[in-house]
């Protein structure tokens, strides 16, 4: 078990929940909604707990909450983008921008790249232009220059 994240501090305190939903669900009828959230939980217990074997998981995922919130709470204004295909499009451009930022990359110069370079590209190499891929290649650039 380790600690990076605090599960050895929630183990114990998951054990005793754990143990409650079980002698509680035994006295709930499974048609309640006390009995169904039991169910659901304990349905999902070995990932609910997930975080406390593996030190890497965090608890929660709040980090990912507030990636997507600027296009959550846009969602309902783009629902009338005046062409059917417009959503979809705008989707892929915020995940290519989210994805920039995610992995330290400009996403104007990473742009500029992609669509300078990318009408001479082969199918094949597409995942060359993730913003992963490129920017382990800027990396490899930039080291090859010092």
């Amino acid at each position: 078990m380790c600690c990076l994240n605090g599960g050895w501090q929630a183990q114990p305190v998951l054990t005793r929940l754990h143990r409650a939903m079980e002698l509680i669900r035994r006295k709930t009828l499974p048609q309640g909604l006390l009995g169904q959230a039991i169910d659901y939980t304990l349905k999902r217990w070995e990932a609910l707990i997930r975080f406390v074997e593996d030190g890497t998981l965090e608890i929660d995922n709040n980090l990912i909450e507030n990636a997507i919130r600027p296009s959550a709470l846009g969602k309902r204004n783009f629902l009338f983008f005046g062409h059917p295909d417009a959503g979809e499009r705008s989707a892929v451009i915020y995940t290519l921008l989210g994805n920039c930022r995610r992995h330290g990359v400009n996403p104007f110069d990473y742009l500029k790249d992609l669509f300078t370079r990318l009408p001479a590209v082969k199918i094949t190499q597409i995942k060359e232009f993730t913003p992963a891929a490129w920017a382990k290649a800027k990396e490899k650039v930039f080291a090859q220059a010092a």
